[in-house]
């Protein structure tokens, strides 16, 4: 069984001429068995009666048409439109032509083929419409009614005529205009949205590109690093102190060698491989000690605020780096009295990291993460653009806020998880 296509632009303007449609010759019906039963209007009542029928069918087909698995073509809607224009001058040839208070209502389908139509197709329905406006002064069928009959007040009834017809295309008019510009600034927001992303992931691709190359060069000096300070200390045996100072540094050494070890073996796995679920709770609390490890130097506390349930995340070894990077950012900033907390909502996980340094400059609060912008004086950016190029992957996003009682904020929203299912 095919399933309809998403709605596109011209689908959903097709949509809303079948709404515009139903409003309109609704309200034609109400108008005509009010003018019969009220107002006494002399009307050949069953061909008037067929051509709304007609109109109505036509919408129930194009409301069917709508369901089929085929996009909507400026020809197909160009023919819609005539399709409204025929059936206009079939009603007003037997309401009284151009003496109808609503003739002006050619000027929806106008509006409407000059908003969403190629230049030539909206020429097409201008011309229609004119041709069928200059018929109706010549051939109609006249109602009398119409230009003798008066209301209660005095004001005679073409004149409220023309009233309510300017009130009915007025709203519809509005309403098919609104919408369609309101469907452009929404594609042109997710447009924009995904240039962005586009050209962050870019930025992503040359960094760890440069990353990879760089790794690949740094394993050739750093073994010829290792060999010399075995060297070194076969020759400084005898002298102790130096001796532990060249085994420190071998030791620092062996672990960048295994580090970069690590990332390469681990680059292809990590791209492959399915993030996993974890419980928040005990996710932040592993990356903390590991964290701690590293920055022995930190005082921190952690509070969880959420009462109700354990939430779950979708994590990577990438993602425990990004949060590692806003933990070191606020630990650079002071390393006392670091506050941690974890927090959760019906769809979010949060995470705030609050830091008493010196806070972030105004001036550069709102690119951070955007491009390679650093609050260190001899940062390049890089950790907060790949934390925060890391975080939206995962459909998370990254904010910094100057706390009102000093210092830096750092609020992380990560999507909740089912235990199962990733979000």
């Amino acid at each position: 069984m095919h399933q309809p296509l998403p709605l596109s632009t011209p689908n959903r303007n097709l949509v809303r001429l079948t709404i515009v449609r139903g409003i309109t010759w609704t309200g034609f019906l109400g108008a005509i068995i009010f003018g019969i039963e009220v107002l006494s209007f002399q009307l050949h009542v069953m061909p008037v009666i067929l051509v709304i029928i007609a109109m109505g069918l036509v919408n129930v087909a194009t409301w069917w048409r709508l369901g089929r698995p085929r996009a909507v073509t400026d020809i197909e809607y160009l023919v819609h439109l005539l399709i409204d224009v025929l059936g206009l001058s079939l009603l007003f040839y037997y309401t009284g032509g151009s003496t109808n208070p609503f003739i002006t209502y050619y000027l929806v389908p106008v509006t409407i083929a000059a908003a969403t139509l190629p230049w030539r197709f909206a020429w097409i329905i201008a011309a229609a419409s004119l041709a069928s406006y200059t018929a109706m002064m010549l051939f109609y069928e006249p109602v009398p009614q119409l230009s003798n009959g008066f209301v209660g007040t005095g004001i005679r009834l073409h004149i409220i005529g023309m009233w309510l017809n300017f009130s009915l295309s007025a709203g519809l008019v509005t309403f098919f205009i609104f919408k369609m510009a309101h469907a452009l600034r929404r594609r042109d927001l997710t447009l924009s949205r995904t240039r962005e992303t586009a050209l962050r992931n870019e930025q992503v691709l040359a960094v760890a590109t440069q990353a990879a190359g760089t790794a690949h060069e740094l394993g050739t000096p750093l073994s010829t690093m290792a060999v010399l300070l075995s060297e070194m200390r076969q020759e400084a045996r005898d002298n102790t102190p130096l001796v532990e100072d060249i085994d420190l540094l071998r030791q620092q050494v062996d672990t960048c060698k295994a580090r970069l070890q690590t990332l390469v073996a681990n680059a292809d796995r990590r791209r492959l491989a399915k993030p996993e679920i974890a419980a928040a709770e005990t996710w932040l609390s592993d990356v903390l000690q590991r964290w701690l490890v590293l920055r022995p130097d930190v005082s921190h506390r952690i509070d969880i605020q959420g009462k109700r349930g354990t939430p779950y995340i979708a994590t990577d070894t990438t993602l425990e780096q990004a949060l590692m990077n806003l933990l070191n950012n606020a630990a650079d900033a002071n390393p006392m009295d670091i506050s941690i907390l974890l927090d959760w909502t019906q769809d979010d996980v949060i995470i705030d990291i609050r830091d008493h340094g010196p806070g972030v400059s105004m001036n550069i609060a709102d690119q951070l993460g955007e491009t390679f912008i650093s609050t260190k004086s001899k940062g390049m950016g890089i950790g907060l653009f790949l934390t925060h190029a890391t975080i939206n992957r995962f459909g998370g996003g990254v904010s910094l806020y100057n706390h009102e009682e000093g210092g830096t904020l750092t609020e992380v929203k990560l999507p909740r998880a089912t235990a199962d299912n990733p979000a």
